[in-house]
């Protein structure tokens, strides 16, 4: 009977938190983890980064401090949906490669989705510009709204690139629609010299990178999914 009793009391005690703590670890179908929640297997320190400003604890990856440049995946992807979370200090600056190599400067030499504490570097940079951002393709595309959630809050990026087309979807809200080509045909007519400086926007496959720029900025539930 005690053996029996224990039985049940486990089911009773500890499935059920067992079962409320999944949620948080699924995985949609489709789609593979990132990151490992425990260290930064997986992932590796641009050049000229400094390794020890990153790191991974219960669950979160994050950077804290300048100076570790961009920390990238050791694996390349041509078309995925890449989701996450992530959450800003006040006045933090981040952002999200895709398609780069892993040297230079992603949004140049790939493509960078800005992550930026929206609400404080509008009151207080004056020289902000639209496609800095967050949502925005950096330099090349600025953000339909305004859908970020205040800094010290968790917001939930989904960056979906197929062939030419990229999406970027901000807490449920759709803040980026773009054809690359037809932005580069644009560029080819009306400003050259952006063309060049961004020969990320041609890249069919690269790395999936994430930026340290300032404070300590976290990121959670790193998860993709291949595309055809």
């Amino acid at each position: 009977m005690k053996r029996q009793y224990r039985a049940w009391l486990f089911c009773f005690l500890i499935v059920p938190c067992l079962a409320w703590q999944e949620p948080s670890r699924q995985v949609e179908e489709g789609f593979v983890p990132l990151f490992n929640g425990e260290n930064l297997e997986g992932w590796t320190v641009g050049s000229g980064g400094k390794k020890k400003v990153w790191g991974a604890e219960k669950g979160i990856l994050f950077v804290n401090g300048s100076g570790g440049g961009w920390l990238f995946t050791d694996k390349e992807y041509a078309n995925f949906d890449l989701r996450l979370e992530f959450k800003l200090p006040e006045m933090g600056n981040s952002g999200v490669a895709l398609r780069s190599p892993n040297r230079g400067d992603p949004a140049y030499a790939g493509m960078e989705i800005q992550i930026l504490d929206d609400r404080n570097y509008k009151k207080n940079y004056a020289g902000l510009r639209p496609t800095q951002l967050t949502g925005a393709i950096y330099d090349i595309t600025s953000p339909r709204e305004d859908a970020t959630k205040p800094h010290g809050e968790w917001n939930h990026y989904r960056i979906v690139a197929h062939g030419s087309q990229i999406k970027v979807e901000l807490n449920g809200v759709i803040i980026v629609e773009e054809d690359l080509a037809k932005i580069v045909e644009q560029l080819k007519t009306s400003d050259e010299k952006k063309l060049r400086a961004h020969p990320g926007l041609t890249r069919e496959k690269g790395y999936i990178g994430l930026q340290s720029h300032d404070g300590r900025v976290e990121f959670r539930h790193l998860r993709i999914k291949e595309l055809d």
